[in-house]
């Protein structure tokens, strides 16, 4: 599975972990070191031939980090 048969939800998620992490001024290292996770993980979901994903667990975690509600990394309306 490449980034475009990734489900629009998946898609979302990745964006949206992203951009807040960028927000914060955090690199994939950083953010790998803080959650105790493989660099290599998170470089592989953020790479555009990436198959992996962020799962609920990682949102969870995400959302501790970030000091934000996990719900800030789902859309607000049902995306197709």
């Amino acid at each position: 599975m490449d980034n475009a048969k990734l489900t629009p939800i998946e898609q979302y998620v990745i964006d949206k972990v992203r951009e807040m992490r960028k927000e914060k001024g955090l690199s994939q290292r950083d953010i790998a070191y803080q959650m105790d996770i493989d660099q290599s993980f998170l470089a592989a979901v953020e790479s555009p031939k990436g198959r992996a994903k962020y799962n609920l667990n990682h949102i969870m975690a995400f959302a501790k980090l970030f000091g934000c509600s996990p719900k800030d990394f789902l859309p607000d309306e049902i995306l197709d």
